[in-house]
């Protein structure tokens, strides 16, 4: 059997505290990697309720323009359709042009706009568009595109509905 010598354990002292720091910092990166990942979680979500509330905006006006429509005759789809025409015009998501002067397009906007939880976040009256085409080949196309910006994300985000109206 081996004796231990008292200067061998000596030489030991420390090693605990040494190993305990050790584990320490090892727990450490965990909990903070355990943090990143629900940050991400959390930015993710927002994310996704912004998307979804986008989509429910484009389906709430599509829905509006569709039984608020004369179709009375043809010519009159295409007719009372222009009416809500919104910005025609300018690129993605900085939209311009001539507004709608439709009290549904207007009531829409200032929803789609509306500051705290009932509106989007980061919505500019310049990010939404409402595009009606009415030739024949297009079958009465209805366009709806409303961008917005996340808070703390540098690009801009932008969901778009395609509904026909006959």
């Amino acid at each position: 059997m081996r004796h231990l010598n008292p200067l061998n354990l000596k030489d030991q002292s420390g090693m605990m505290l040494l190993e305990a720091l050790i584990a320490i910092l090892i727990f450490s990166l965990g909990i903070l990697g355990m943090v990143a990942i629900n940050a991400r979680a959390v930015e993710a979500a927002t994310d996704s309720q912004a998307r979804a509330e986008a989509a429910k905006f484009t389906s709430e006006i599509a829905s509006r323009i569709a039984l608020a429509v004369n179709r009375s005759s043809e010519g009159s789809i295409a007719a009372s359709l222009a009416a809500f025409q919104h910005q025609p015009g300018g690129s993605a998501c900085n939209f311009s042009g001539t507004a709608s002067g439709s009290a549904i397009v207007t009531d829409w906007k200032d929803a789609v706009l509306a500051s705290g939880r009932a509106g989007l976040p980061g919505a500019t009256a310049s990010g939404l568009q409402i595009l009606v085409n009415t030739s024949a080949t297009a079958f009465n196309r209805v366009t709806i595109t409303v961008c917005w910006q996340p808070p703390g994300v540098a690009t801009l985000r932008q969901h778009q509905l395609v509904s026909y109206v006959n």
